[in-house]
């Protein structure tokens, strides 16, 4: 759906009732509101649809609340999970009377860094490919208060669960580290993943495959193709609801938390990136594998601003759980062909040109797309204007280097706190453009810093197992 008309006549054909209205929120949240069906005119897409955004996390205050959400009618489908006909809009947000596009509004953001990547004669596009991962629980319960605090995990894979009465227990459940990729009977969802894929597909996305990952209790991953900044930043939230919604009608819960379970892997959103002009590849080349001069600087880019990135790519305090040796996680700041211990990997799948690509592992999928590729964008192209060479590759395993050699590779920060403290210290390039603004970067910080706050004052579990009887 390309125009307001051909959207108008899909919600005829469809015999919708109700519009959805939906728009990211800076944390990475969808937000909605709906609306009856007759509200649906071409006049909408270009006046926009009024609402107060005041209550909206990281927003407006109370005193100039009105906002517009201006709906994209190339986003459009009809919402799969509702019980009456509704069509479901995407849409970006402006401010009322003149219409200019709202700053910290995320979906904005990542419109102004694809306009900046233009401005530049760098490229006129950015491919990102992000590969999400999230587990598929049973149940999840979790309470804190001032005199205690649990969070409970159950799974049917589980292999905790080896003991439990399930009347009969028959035994098949992962163990640690060993979901890649057994068959059925211990692989048990795999009908809750094609029934994911399929309901993306009837939505647009196109996927290229799913299995479980590496973890125990149901770990799994949905790979869906490479699209634009934009375009698959939308497609991530599709992902996201779709996944959350299948599962809930199954009676399970699917989570993207970074590390839910100790002692395993962790969930990770390595993303794919690459950029081209007219057409044609910019990062194929004749330069460590197969890459151009101009995808080693981007990746100096992405290696030097790597710290402040995590802010917005790790941003949440369990992000950091993940970021740990050990797991497959890319603590490492370097890069590499095929050694996915190293923050970039290089995929040799394919010698053919348009396929050339650098993978940014880092990253997990509590980040808010819009922000987190945006982000990814400008290091990229920083490290492109100013010629930023990233150095020699490491092809070793960097977990089995000598503590002499390892000690001379930087790592990503061991914290949320630190990764904010960077970010205070280089954000220039993200204000190029005026892609992201120091309004949005303090209010950002401010809020993080807040979360950062919160877990570091709360006593932890583990800590009365350590020091009660001191």
């Amino acid at each position: 759906m390309s125009t307001p008309k051909s959207v108008i006549e899909m919600a005829q054909k469809a015999g919708v009732k109700v519009v959805d209205v939906k728009f990211v929120d800076p944390f990475g949240t969808w937000q909605h509101f709906s609306v009856p069906v007759s509200e649906l005119k071409e006049e909408i897409f270009v006046e926009g649809i009024g609402f107060d955004g005041s209550s909206i996390r990281g927003w407006k205050s109370i005193e100039a609340s009105d906002m517009l959400a201006m709906p994209d009618p190339s986003t459009a489908f009809i919402d799969p999970f509702c019980a009456e006909p509704t069509l479901s809009l995407i849409c970006t947000i402006a401010e009322t009377g003149t219409r200019e596009a709202y700053t910290r509004d995320p979906r904005g953001i990542a419109q102004r860094a694809e306009k900046y990547l233009i401005s530049t004669g760098i490229a006129d596009q950015a491919f990102f490919g992000p590969e999400a991962e999230f587990f598929v629980f049973d149940e999840v319960r979790y309470d804190s208060s001032s005199n205690g605090t649990f969070y409970s995990i159950e799974s049917i894979e589980g292999i905790w669960n080896t003991g439990r009465e399930e009347m009969p227990n028959l035994g098949y459940k992962i163990r640690h580290k060993e979901g890649y990729f057994p068959v059925a009977p211990h692989d048990t969802q795999q009908d809750i993943r094609t029934e994911m894929v399929l309901t993306m597909e009837r939505l647009g996305l196109q996927v290229e495959k799913h299995h479980h990952e590496v973890a125990t209790a149901g770990q799994a991953e949905i790979d869906i193709r490479c699209d634009t900044l934009v375009r698959i930043a939308d497609a991530m939230m599709v992902y996201k609801y779709v996944v959350k919604n299948v599962a809930r009608k199954h009676g399970k819960v699917a989570c993207f938390m970074p590390k839910p379970l100790f002692g395993d892997n962790g969930n990770g959103m390595h993303t794919h990136q690459s950029l081209w002009k007219k057409g044609k590849p910019l990062f194929a080349g004749n330069e460590y594998a197969g890459l151009s001069r101009l995808a080693l600087y981007y990746i100096g880019g992405l290696l030097k601003h790597a710290h402040a990135l995590c802010a917005f790519c790790s941003p949440t305090t369990n992000s950091y759980k993940r970021l740990v040796p050990g797991y497959e996680a890319p603590v490492n700041l370097a890069y590499s062909s095929r050694n996915r211990s190293a923050a970039i990997r290089i995929p040799t799948y394919s010698d053919d040109p348009k396929a050339k690509r650098i993978e940014y592992r880092p990253p997990d999928p509590s980040a808010n797309p819009y922000l987190a590729f945006a982000a990814m964008l400008m290091a990229g192209l920083d490290g492109i204007q100013n010629k930023i060479h990233p150095g020699e590759p490491i092809d070793k395993n960097l977990y089995e280097l000598p503590p002499e050699e390892h000690a001379k590779i930087p790592q990503v920060p061991a914290s949320l706190g630190e990764a904010i403290a960077a970010l205070e210290k280089d954000h220039e390039f993200l204000l190029k453009g005026d892609v992201f603004t120091r309004d949005f970067l303090e209010m950002w910080i401010s809020a993080k810093r807040r979360e950062h706050d919160a877990l570091r004052i709360r006593p932890h579990p583990y800590e009365f197992f350590l020091y009660h009887d001191v």
